[in-house]
């Protein structure tokens, strides 16, 4: 066990190869934060160290991953705000000198090639299974593929006359996140066959859009980084993708339930009729 500093919202255990950093779980952490729980970052994944003041009387040590070493910054392509930041360790003004010496303990450990991007992932991703629902479907992953099923009070018609959708690791060649914080947020699968002109992300089948409430930060971003790790380290040669409509048949009940709670949001809110109501929760309920 190595030496510990003991920050706001996060914990870093200094070790001989790594640091260990521990989020902590409380009500006032960032979702985030609670959600990744833990994560070994090899010094060999660091590009440089930085320790500047913060706001009301902190400190921040900053510790800056290489371009291609994390799978989670890679997905998030610079859209974090600091507050999320999992390399910054916010720590009170007083233990300023105590910081110093760890960031110098850091930077000596950097690797020769720090300035260089990583030619592989050296951060572990986010585990599989992960599954987070969207504005318009609801999106997982088994760690071998991804699926979209498509909400029938959220899809547009092209997601729905291309029906529900999975996507084989080795067909995708990477993953673009937009932050849901963004009027166009949404999560995009790129496919090792497309011809390169996607549709708009409201009308693509390989892509779902985020909205309030939906795919939030802290599920949305853990599962773009799974897919793009799962993509880049063991994709495999391309694969041609296959649209699969999901047939009639028992589905999961729980994802029918949410379906019918989502239906009645939108039949309370005027936006669904009381005839469509009915009649789309009776076809719901026929597929248990």
């Amino acid at each position: 066990m190595g030496d510990v500093l003991a920050g706001i919202h996060a914990t870093w255990e200094f070790e001989s190869d790594s640091v260990l950093i521990r989020f902590e779980r409380g009500i006032r952490a960032p979702k985030l934060f609670q959600a990744l729980r833990e994560r070994r970052i090899p010094h060999e994944a660091l590009e440089s160290v930085t320790l500047s003041p913060g706001k009301r009387g902190t400190v921040v040590l900053h510790a800056v991953p290489r371009p291609g070493a994390d799978p989670l910054m890679d997905a998030a392509a610079g859209q974090l705000k600091e507050s999320y930041d999992p390399y910054r360790l916010v720590l009170p003004a007083e233990r300023e000198t105590l910081a110093e010496y760890y960031a110098d303990e850091l930077r000596d450990a950097l690797p020769p090639d720090a300035s260089e991007p990583a030619d592989r992932h050296l951060v572990a991703a986010p585990e599989a299974p992960l599954n987070f629902k969207a504005y318009d479907g609801k999106a997982a992953f088994d760690g071998r593929q991804v699926t979209f099923r498509w909400f029938w009070t959220g899809a547009s018609s092209e997601k729905w006359k291309a029906g529900d959708q999975t996507f084989p690791v080795a067909a995708l060649s990477g993953v673009e996140w937009r932050s849901p914080e963004v009027f166009d947020g949404h999560l995009r699968l790129l496919r090792r066959e497309a011809d390169g002109s996607a549709a708009q992300a409201d009308r693509d089948p390989a892509s779902v859009v985020f909205g309030l409430g939906y795919g939030p930060v802290h599920e949305s971003l853990p599962f773009a980084a799974a897919v793009l790790a799962a993509v880049r380290d063991g994709g495999g040669p391309a694969v041609p993708h296959q649209p699969v409509r999901v047939a009639a048949g028992r589905r999961d009940p729980a994802d029918i339930a949410e379906r019918i709670r989502h239906l009645g949001d939108l039949h309370r809110a005027g936006l669904v009729t009381d005839d469509e109501f009915s009649a789309k929760k009776a076809e719901l309920l026929a597929e248990l």
